[in-house]
């Protein structure tokens, strides 16, 4: 393989391992911000152990993310060198606001989270929370907004050969910074939610700490199904964004060829470049139209309409942006129906939807994958969106033998990360929510 295709192998492992834990630990964190709130509001104890339970699994997974996340941007230096060289003024100034404003914020009151449960008072506990769900929250607008930018790229010129920022603002708040920080945000939520209710799940079907999963699956429960019922809007806002300013994307999440008014939105199909058409498409007639332009007769743009040079590999692009959409309707489904069993007080009896729960636990984090191929191999050829194509950015000063030495190496790491992960909650599960509680305050005694 050639040495551009090396490096998208190698981001691609690097981003799609990491991509694991950040919408996990926002999920979490603001999850977390609930319990202690109740237990503020409450004085009831039960809160602050439940809470400082799912700390200890949001720890974990924090220390994961933000190893993995540091190989992640360093290799933006080692094997995309010609796109840091072009684009280094503009895109380095989310990430510098990123580590600067938010990630420092985080870390902080993490520490404060896991270490000062009896150090602090309650109210300075509760403030830790919500500055770690906030300073979360924050690292991934600026991590969206560089990631926008390359999208959407906007308040920049090109000067002696490179990029160079002439609106902040404008840079910062490229047409989809915001449609696609609110559609993430909520797809993190939904993740931390699922999350919950599925390690809840567990202790019911265990009948283990049945006071606690209780409280945690209704908490986890009502907020999944607000966060999938408000991530259609969130996802329809989107897609009109995409639609508006990357209209060959928008095609090739569709499988549409010809320019069409009217166009239908389709529910299958098997794009087929060669023969520039879509094979078996199963479809609802002129709802694409509707949804991206509110009117059943406006007009989409084709594939046809760009040089074939400019599509995006279709296959991958329109099955992973189809697979997002499908998982998203099994999460208002899911959570429609134990919101129904909460109502009717049949949810915490129901075995065949505690073991649903469990079954489901994975499908928020492949949607996070899915949802994230289907942007980001959607916007190829380009790095930059109609500025800088993919081809040319990479380091080609790196040997190809050295690319796949170190791809083989990440895939070491990253396994075995991936299994101290697995083995760190299923310990903490393991010790219940008492049980944890109880081995902390023994440590800060011995202290």
């Amino acid at each position: 393989m050639d040495v551009v295709t090396l490096s998208k192998i190698q981001f691609a492992m690097s981003i799609g391992f990491h991509y694991i834990f950040p919408p996990l630990t926002i999920g979490l964190a603001w999850l977390i911000v609930i319990m202690l709130s109740l237990h503020l509001k409450t004085k009831n104890e039960v809160y602050a152990k439940m809470a400082y339970f799912w700390i200890r699994l949001f720890a974990v997974s924090f220390v994961v993310g933000v190893v993995t996340g540091v190989v992640m941007e360093f290799q933006f230096g080692t094997n995309w060198s010609e796109y840091s060289r072009f684009v280094g003024d503009v895109f380095g100034t989310p990430l510098a606001a990123e580590g600067i404003y938010a990630f420092f914020l985080e870390s902080v009151f993490v520490g404060v989270l896991i270490w000062g449960r009896h150090r602090v008072s309650k109210f300075f506990y509760w403030f830790s929370s919500l500055m770690v769900a906030f300073g979360s929250t924050l690292s991934a607008f600026w991590i969206i907004v560089a990631n926008s930018w390359m999208q959407t790229p906007a308040g920049f010129a090109i000067v002696n050969g490179r990029a160079e920022m002439t609106d902040f603002l404008a840079a910062i708040f490229n047409p989809s910074t915001i449609p696609r920080y609110f559609h993430t945000v909520d797809g993190a939520l939904i993740t931390g939610a699922f999350f919950m209710m599925g390690i809840s799940a567990w202790f019911l079907i265990k009948n283990r700490e049945v006071a606690f999963a209780q409280r945690s699956l209704k908490i986890a429960l009502i907020v999944a199904f607000l966060v999938s019922v408000i991530q259609l809007g969130f996802g329809h806002s989107h897609a009109v964004q995409v639609a508006e300013t990357q209209p060959v994307k928008m095609a090739a999440f569709e499988g549409l060829f010809e320019t069409e008014k009217g166009a239908p939105l389709l529910l299958f199909g098997i794009p087929d470049r060669e023969g520039e058409t879509t094979r078996l498409a199963v479809g609802l007639p002129k709802m694409l139209s509707f949804l991206v332009a509110g009117d059943f007769e406006a007009e989409v743009k084709g594939l046809k309409e760009f040089p074939q040079k400019q599509w995006p590999p279709l296959g991958i692009v329109f099955q992973s942006y189809h697979l997002m959409i499908l998982l998203g309707s099994i999460f208002t489904f899911v959570t429609a129906g134990g919101m129904y069993l909460l109502f009717r007080k049949k949810l915490f009896g129901s075995r065949r939807f505690l073991k649903l729960l469990l079954y489901v636990l994975p499908l928020p984090f492949i949607c996070n994958e899915v949802g994230w191929i289907a942007a980001e191999v959607g916007r190829q050829p380009w790095i930059v969106y109609n500025v800088m194509e993919t081809n040319v950015a990479a380091s080609f000063v790196v040997p190809a033998e050295q690319i796949v030495l170190s791809i083989a190496m990440f895939a070491v790491i990253y396994a075995i990360l991936f299994a101290v992960w697995i083995f760190l909650l299923r310990r903490n599960m393991g010790r219940g929510f008492d049980r944890v509680d109880a081995h902390h305050h023994q440590e800060v005694t011995a202290v």
